[in-house]
């Protein structure tokens, strides 16, 4: 075999060879059409979940899977909300059907849910999305939720409300009382529920119960401490020149604290405290020893003049500074029989309580005497009122009322039913019209005029002194009659 011949045969198997590599086969042509029709199928399904909703996806409660954003917009333009209302199982309301008042200007905010929602393979989980339409739902928003929270109330009012766990004081110990759970809803957790569910068929709301305060709680706790603070504090309460310490542990008893931490106290026993200084301090009503010009101690009943403490005002006055950790008061409502119901000689502690300043008249001995910071002044004869006719001046202690001059007496006196006479000089000393004046039309002066010629009840001064006397006379100024 020639050269040529060989190499001839070999070029030959070579062409076979090449053939038969390069030529497609049945197989190769399988292969790309399942590729080809799986290629496909992805791009078919990433095409749909692009385009339309997974299947159990809703949109305030519609139903809007396997739809495309355009569709679902038209559904939900056209889809009704069910107003009805449920507390758990419990319906409590129930309205008639409104639209939720979409439009195509929300058709941006459906397209950003769609691709929100997803997913490379089609999904089957139950999602329901909230979408707040560009119109607002005032029924929904406003009327409707007054209508709920009107019947959650009216359902509360027949419902057992919980009960706070309370720290009080009784009987001088602090008790702290066990809280109860009720059955009353928790209105404003249930409103923000509805809130949440605006444009939700079937609102379901959860039920939420209000809870009642613990014994264990910071705030019981914080209100036992406030009571055992308040179990520590003093007070130093001044009346006149003294000073009482009232201590908290005596006078409070019960007490309790408010939800705002206000401190309330009950009054019983400071109000017998208060009472219990009166009797022993107060000079209204009440009999004043008093030395006399001749030296002889003699008792005088009280009369315009004297002072009392307010108990009820004062034990409210001690409750607050109680409550308020106040340190100290001054005792400060005060009353008697003056001409505007104040107290008279309050501020006066010496000479058992009329002080050195004063008038001094016998109905005896028909003289007055008048004393300036304890040194006699003036001294004179004087009338006083008719005895005969029950018209005597008053015996007790008064005041003087204030002062005038000139001034023009009017009234009645027994045989003179309305007189009108002037004076000089006028300073009252009882609100019935007693007083000292001049009496220029006096001419019996005796020192027994008075048993059947004296006035109708004041103290006829002489002209001559008068105006000594009434120089030395200044309102508020004690009047002692005997």
């Amino acid at each position: 075999m020639s050269m040529s011949t060989v190499n001839a045969t070999v070029e030959e198997i070579d062409t076979e060879r090449g053939n038969r590599f390069n030529r497609p086969t049945r197989r190769h042509f399988i292969v790309i059409g399942i590729i080809s029709i799986i290629a496909l199928l992805f791009a078919g399904i990433g095409y749909y979940q692009t385009t339309r909703f997974n299947s159990q996806i809703t949109i305030n409660d519609t139903k809007v899977g396997g739809l495309t954003a355009n569709q679902a917009i038209k559904k939900l333009k056209t889809s009704a909300l069910k107003n009805r209302v449920y507390v758990g199982k419990q319906q409590i309301l129930d309205e008639k059907d409104t639209q939720m008042g979409f439009t195509d200007k929300n058709l941006p905010e459906v397209k950003k849910l769609l691709k929100s929602q997803w997913t490379l393979f089609p999904s089957s989980k139950v999602k329901n999305y909230s979408l707040l339409p560009k119109k607002a739902d005032q029924f929904r928003s406003q009327t409707m939720k007054k209508q709920v929270e009107e019947k959650l109330l009216l359902m509360n009012k027949s419902l057992n409300a919980p009960q706070d766990a309370e720290v009080h004081l009784e009987q001088g110990k602090i008790v702290i009382s066990k809280s109860m759970n009720g059955k009353q809803y928790d209105i404003a957790s249930l409103l923000k529920d509805y809130d949440k569910q605006e444009y939700t068929s079937d609102i379901h709301l959860n039920p939420v119960y209000i809870k009642p305060i613990k014994a264990d709680s910071p705030i019981i706790k914080d209100k036992e401490k406030i009571l055992k603070d308040l179990l520590q504090r003093t007070v130093d309460y001044k009346v006149q020149d003294k000073v009482y310490t009232l201590k908290a542990t005596e006078l409070i008893k019960n007490a309790s604290v408010s939800k705002d931490m206000k401190v309330t106290i009950t009054v019983s026993d400071i109000k017998n405290k208060i009472d219990e200084i009166n009797r022993s301090q107060s000079t209204l009503n009440k009999d004043f020893t008093f030395k006399t010009h001749s030296g002889s101690v003699i008792s005088v009943k009280g009369q315009g003049y004297g002072w009392a403490l307010n108990g009820e005002k004062e034990t409210a006055q001690i409750q607050k500074a109680f409550e308020n950790g106040e340190k100290s008061i001054p005792a400060s409502n005060i009353y008697g029989k003056g001409w505007s119901d104040e107290g008279i000689g309050y501020e006066t502690t010496t000479n058992n309580g009329i002080g050195d300043t004063y008038a001094e008249v016998s109905i005896a001995e028909q003289r007055i005497w008048i004393y300036k910071n304890g040194q006699l002044v003036v001294t004179t004869n004087v009338v006083t009122g008719k005895h005969s006719t029950n018209e005597d001046t008053s015996p007790g202690v008064w005041y003087i009322l204030y002062k005038r001059s000139p001034y023009t007496l009017t009234g009645s006196a027994v045989g003179k039913p309305g007189y009108s006479i002037k004076v000089d000089y006028w300073a009252p000393f009882t609100n019935s019209g007693q007083g000292f004046h001049d009496a220029s039309w006096r001419t019996n002066w005796a020192s027994n005029a008075y048993l059947t010629a004296g006035s109708g009840g004041c103290v006829n001064t002489p002209p001559s002194i008068m105006k000594t006397v009434y120089d030395n006379l200044s309102t508020y100024d004690p009047v002692v009659i005997y």
